[in-house]
């Protein structure tokens, strides 16, 4: 069971017993989206915000999609399939009131499971089936206010309905593929760090502020040209191009602040102006317009669509995810390599 554990360097430790106080108060005021459902982010001092920060910095490169992963997906013919993906999580976080970062959650691990898969044929039923695992995993690890069924995540949207002992199996593979690492630092991990500032919560405009770069967030996630960037330089762009309301001067300053920590003064200014570029030429695009007006949102059912559309069934002993298998193995074998690199770092270290 040793290949089990897992050794990700958290940001933030689960909070203490002292903030549950203060976390649930901010939770009761109906803001709770944008707390970090993993560890205490509401309630961190300035210099707490800071070297969490530097973590995340160096923290989220590793987490990334592998390089040539945009040519990889034209390569497999995954381009429109990714944006279905990324329309049908959007939905579901709506659908399933599900926090923003869980959705992010699931979106990276779709991208990283992607980029490393070596997978050629890529049947319309598999990207569903991993879509379903990458939500499930993202809501389990992620969600600690809610429990998603299965079922509930399959409901709308799906051509294929997969019984629960299939997407179980594609779980395990998943974690396996990803070497239990599943803790990434996103795009929307700044937004939340950002929001833990006292100074920022103070403004009457925060929501507004907030609602707009998550907009933003959700166009870059269907855009493929974004997915090359560093989720940094992602939501450093989306606060500078959200940044056209007039804010208090506390808060215009810590935002400032925080977008100049964030870029530093390396390749990432560079890559900040051509992604800040490309979302600001798309902001006026259709796609943006859909989202910013709900066209993403989950709305009920009308009478007449009531039933669930009809289904391919597919069959726990008709799915082979042998196909994943080599590619999991080898995963598994680098996994192990570098805990025991960093188990032999650590034992010098302490010689």
């Amino acid at each position: 069971m040793e290949s089990l554990l897992c050794d990700e360097k958290w940001v933030v430790s689960p909070y203490s017993v002292s903030d549950h106080h203060a976390r649930e108060a901010f939770e009761n005021s109906g803001d709770s989206e944008h707390v970090c459902h993993g560890g205490s982010w509401f309630g961190m001092t300035q210099q707490d915000c800071d070297a969490e920060l530097a973590i995340c910095l160096e923290k989220e490169r590793g987490y990334m999609p592998e390089s040539g992963y945009v040519e990889c997906l034209e390569a497999k013919g995954l381009v429109f399939a990714r944006t279905r993906v990324m329309q049908w999580l959007i939905k579901c976080r709506s659908r399933l009131k599900l926090s923003y970062g869980t959705m992010f959650l699931a979106a990276n691990y779709f991208d990283r499971f992607v980029s490393i898969c070596k997978c050629q044929e890529w049947k319309h039923w598999i990207v569903e089936l991993v879509s379903i695992a990458c939500l499930s995993v993202a809501s389990k690890f992620n969600e600690t206010l809610s429990t998603l069924s299965l079922h509930e995540i399959q409901m709308e949207d799906l051509d294929h309905s997969f019984q629960s002992s299939t997407i179980q199996r594609m779980e395990l593979m998943l974690l396996q593929m990803l070497g239990w690492r599943l803790g990434p630092i996103t795009a929307y991990s700044y937004v939340e760090l950002l929001t833990c500032n006292s100074d920022f919560l103070t403004s009457h405009l925060q929501e507004q502020f907030i609602t707009k770069v998550n907009d933003l967030l959700l166009h870059s996630l269907l855009d493929i040209n974004f997915v090359d960037f560093r989720p940094s330089v992602i939501a450093a762009s989306a606060f500078q191009c959200g940044f056209d309301s007039v804010f208090t001067l506390s808060s215009t300053v810590c935002l400032t602040n925080y977008i100049r920590q964030i870029i530093g003064q390396d390749q990432r200014e560079m890559d900040l102006m051509k992604c800040q570029k490309l979302m600001e030429v798309q902001i006026a695009s259709e796609c943006f317009r859909a989202i910013t007006c709900g066209s993403f949102s989950y709305c009920p059912s009308s009478p007449v669509t009531v039933l669930l559309a009809e289904r391919i069934d597919v069959n726990d002993d008709h799915v082979d995810l042998s196909i994943f298998m080599v590619q999991a193995r080898s995963c598994i074998g680098i996994a192990k390599s570098k805990k025991t690199e960093t188990k032999e770092k650590h034992q010098l270290n302490n010689f």
